[in-house]
């Protein structure tokens, strides 16, 4: 069983950093990708036999790419110092999701529906809903912040309320006291960091279950014992695709290329951002998608601001399961078993400690999406890491290295969150019956390997802040959302009607 995408042939006719990225993953997943003179400039079609497309996309044009894609996304409105001027770092990352975008778009028609989204765009859509800003070396979000090690500079990440409870075992010292504000806490992971060793600190951090990672390079990840575990080569892949042994048809006899299914079950066991944006593209591509939460830890983006929960979730079933209970567990068995697509976030042992393996559903016909920190395999399979440090640890800092800031807004989230759904629906057109394990380090870094310019600063005008490009000045895009597209069901309100027999 090959790739996914084998077999098929894609025209293409244009250039730019966005097709390019494009037709670099219609490759990854197994597709002939052949020049097409007589096509629009800018279009990819799929071919079968020599007739004329089946489908085809207009690549979103993008002038100075990638300075404009990244003024345009919102995420240069993110990126630069609180008091000071947005930044383009010069990575094409932006362009790089114009490109995962028209993949999407032009896949999504060959399975039926075909989805219609601005992938730059996606780094600006959390900060656009809850009201955040550039913050120089903490994120928008406030949860992470660049430290200065001894040696080099860390991505620290305290988003939740027992993280801080972990520093002190972390720094190997007391904390400033109980009565510590967040500020103080901070202040005292500066002190402490700044006295150790990046490498020791990192690892250390893991072992305790907090995100920190040291600020890499985007080929650190094709060389480290990490990458290298999972075999990864630069440029990097921003998904590993692992067909079943079983065969395309799986042990069911389901699922065939000739007829992918139509509205496709989508479970989507994740949670803050990017698997159920993951989850959001396949719904917008015509899947039925239930959401299925632990009733004693239900997503924590319910907390969040609601119209960005809405904006994910919107239009989804929600089943809510008592996890720690044998029903529950037999419940989501059940649901897996019927599932077309699996979308999870969570470390390899969360799903063996339920007792649930894989590779038993990819086995069956079904796709498996991972989206994780690191990687499902590899030595730090079981790292905890956010969108912020995960970013950080493939490189993507504006400024020197010696004096880095923070670009964009968890900007692994949405990488690799619209990365997964290209992935998903690839394997759907190939039949079913595959694993897709997405690193959100490694899918930033595959951005990061485009080309790189000269970092821009922006300038003031009167509307607001613009780019200069030389021969054409662009203006700086604040962040923007999609349109919430309605209201969410409350936790577990399906639960009964889904278990009942949802198919």
């Amino acid at each position: 069983m090959g790739r996914p995408l084998q077999g098929l042939t894609f025209a293409t006719a244009g250039d730019g950093t966005a097709l390019a990225y494009g037709v670099r993953l219609l490759r990854l997943l197994g597709a002939l990708v052949v020049p097409e003179a007589d096509a629009p400039g800018g279009v990819v079609g799929a071919l079968t036999d020599g007739r004329p497309p089946l489908a085809s996309v207009p690549w979103r044009a993008a002038v100075g790419e990638p300075h404009h894609s990244w003024a345009a996304s919102g995420a240069m409105a993110l990126t630069g110092e609180e008091d000071g001027f947005p930044v383009s770092p010069g990575w094409a990352l932006a362009a790089a999701l114009a490109g995962a975008a028209g993949v999407l778009g032009l896949l999504s028609q060959l399975l039926g529906t075909p989805v219609d989204v601005d992938g730059p765009a996606l780094l600006g859509e959390r900060a656009a809903n809850a009201g955040l800003h550039r913050r120089g070396r903490v994120s928008p979000g406030g949860a992470c912040r660049l430290i200065r090690a001894a040696d080099g500079w860390l991505a620290v990440s305290l988003p939740r309320p027992d993280d801080f409870a972990a520093v002190p075992a972390w720094l190997d010292a007391g904390g400033p006291g109980d009565g510590g504000t967040a500020d103080d806490w901070w202040d005292f992971v500066a002190a402490f960091a700044g006295n150790g060793r990046a490498a020791a600190l990192e690892e250390r951090a893991g072992l305790l279950g907090l995100a920190v990672s040291h600020l890499g390079v985007p080929s650190d990840a094709a060389g480290d014992a990490q990458a290298l575990a999972r075999g990864q080569r630069w440029p990097v892949a921003p998904f590993l695709v692992h067909a079943s042994p079983r065969g395309r048809q799986g042990a069911s006899g389901r699922r065939n290329r000739a007829q992918p299914p139509g509205r496709p079950l989508v479970v989507d066991l994740s949670s803050l951002w990017a698997g159920p944006l993951c989850a959001n593209l396949l719904g917008l591509a015509g899947a039925r998608v239930v959401k299925v939460e632990s009733i004693s830890r239900p997503d924590g983006a319910r907390l969040g601001p609601a119209s960005f929960f809405q904006l994910l979730h919107a239009g989804h079933r929600s089943v809510a399961l008592p996890l720690d209970r044998e029903w529950g567990r037999a419940a989501l068995r059940h649901l897996l078993a019927e599932a077309d697509v699996v979308v999870e976030g969570s470390r390899p042992r969360a799903m063996e400690q339920l007792g649930i393996d894989p590779r038993h559903v990819v086995d069956a016909g079904a796709v498996w999406v991972s989206i994780t920190a690191y990687g499902r395999t590899g030595p730090w399979r079981n790292r905890v890491g956010f969108g912020d440090d995960a970013a950080i640890s493939a490189g993507l800092v504006a400024g020197p290295r010696e004096a880095p800031i923070l670009c964009a807004d968890a900007a692994a989230d949405p990488v690799a969150g619209i990365h997964a759904a290209v992935a998903a629906v690839a394997c759907l057109l190939g039949g079913g019956g595959y694993l897709v394990d997405v690193s959100m380090r490694e899918a930033v870094a595959a951005g990061l390997a485009t080309r790189r310019l000269p970092e821009l600063i922006a300038t003031p005008s009167a509307g607001g802040w613009e780019a200069d490009l030389g021969e054409v000045s662009v203006p700086v895009a604040p962040p923007r959302s999609r349109a919430v597209p309605g209201t969410v069901a409350r936790l577990g309100a399906d639960t009964s009607a889904v278990l009942a027999g949802l198919r």
